[in-house]
């Protein structure tokens, strides 16, 4: 047994099972107790957000597609005393990656590319990467979408400190430029290492293959079919500029402004997509199945296909206490909590901070964003506001998402 099986197997072969969720129902209808707990859901989300500070944010729930609840919490502007509403425009970071591993696999499908193909033979740039493990051809497009390829976690980890540097590097030549200053940190395929510069990479090769930008193959090739008609990449359209969310540092109880807009630059692929909810809705009724658009969906990409970016490839290392294990799939986490068995991932840039998860079996999801980060109103000895959505999603997996597996 080599090392990366003996890691699966402790992390538990159950989550090798993930399903792929095949409707059988045509009216989604909320479980027994889902009332009470989406009541105790709500108040914590609500007192949570108003204690550390955070002007505001939105959490949905659905199954199959169709929406059971939703809360909306605060501002989306401050200063011309905006609300959040359904319509509010988040900013998704690297909740994007899931959208690029999408792309690649219809790329796969479509016989452009392998999974197992060496990287190097799209970006041959990538020969000048130092690898003390061999060669640059072991490291492959599997290994960059399961984040185990052995790349370091930060696209520019230098500079970044003064206002008038860009907020990512805004073309792909600056990054081939760092590439003799870059180093694989360990035998590709052995173990995880989250890595934003292995998504961009992936995102070129998109680029490369189809002869369009990346933003413009996702809209043409997934936005579009799934009807996401409010969802763009990185500047915000003049027409969309009245729905788009500020975001807010809070340091020391004090808020300050980032902006309504920036660009990501060349690491688009790896977060640049802003989206309200109920967009990102549509996206979540795809991921799930939702009844009475099974052929819309596979033409944007095969169930078959999906399942399989939902199979865990590389352990995620978590605290040993942990109640939540995960292996990270193909662009998505695979996540095991008790006898749940879910998929999804976070997104953390600037100041916007959001999760989406979907359990494969039942067809149950839920989707969150707020727009502030840093330490609470009263002080920095509370914690940081980023614990709120990690409360919050251990909430729902102890109790919203159970009750789904049981009716």
């Amino acid at each position: 047994m080599n090392c990366r099986t003996h890691r699966l197997a402790r992390l538990g072969l159950a989550l090798a099972c993930v399903s792929v969720f095949t409707p059988s129902h045509t009216v989604s209808q909320s479980p027994p107790g889902f009332d009470t707990a989406w009541r105790d859901v709500s108040t914590f989300f609500h007192q949570r957000l108003d204690a550390e500070g955070i002007v505001g944010g939105s959490l949905w729930f659905l199954q199959g597609g169709e929406v059971l609840a939703r809360e909306l919490h605060g501002m989306a502007d401050r200063d011309t005393r905006r609300a959040v509403d359904e319509h509010t425009i988040y900013h998704w970071a690297s909740i994007t990656k899931t959208f690029t591993g999408i792309a690649i696999m219809q790329l796969r499908d479509r016989g452009l590319l392998g999974l197992d193909d060496p990287v190097v033979h799209y970006l041959p740039e990538l020969r000048g990467v130092h690898n003390p493990y061999g060669s640059m051809r072991e490291v492959t497009i599997r290994q960059l979408m399961s984040h185990s390829a052995g790349f370091r976690m930060a696209t520019w980890p230098w500079g970044g400190d003064q206002p008038w540097h860009p907020h990512e590097p805004t073309s792909w030549e600056q990054l081939v430029a760092m590439i003799p200053y870059t180093e694989i940190l360990f035998e590709p395929g052995s173990r995880y290492r989250y890595s934003n510069p292995g998504i961009v990479f992936l995102g070129r090769i998109i680029e490369l293959l189809t002869g369009d930008d990346y933003e413009v193959y996702v809209d043409k090739n997934v936005l579009k079919p799934l009807e996401m008609y409010h969802s763009y990449f990185d500047r915000t359209p003049y027409h969309l500029l009245r729905d788009r969310s500020n975001n807010y540092y809070v340091e020391d109880g004090e808020i300050s402004a980032n902006g309504l807009d920036f660009d990501t630059g060349i690491t688009v692929s790896n977060g640049g997509l802003n989206a309200p909810i109920s967009d990102m809705v549509k996206y979540l009724a795809f991921l799930t199945g939702a009844t009475g658009e099974a052929d819309r969906y596979e033409g944007v990409l095969r169930r078959a296909s999906l399942g399989e970016m939902w199979q865990p490839v590389v352990e995620v290392p978590s605290d040993s206490g942990a109640v939540t294990q995960s292996a990270m799939g193909l662009a998505y986490f695979v996540l095991r909590h008790g006898d749940l068995q879910l998929v999804g991932h976070t997104g953390s840039q600037k100041a916007f901070l959001s999760f989406l998860y979907v359990d494969p079996a039942t067809g149950a999801a839920a989707i969150a964003a707020c727009n502030t980060v840093g330490t609470a109103t009263d002080g920095p000895s509370r914690p940081d506001t980023r614990a709120v959505l990690n409360d919050l999603q251990e909430m729902l997996f102890e109790t919203v998402f159970p009750l789904f597996r049981r009716r």
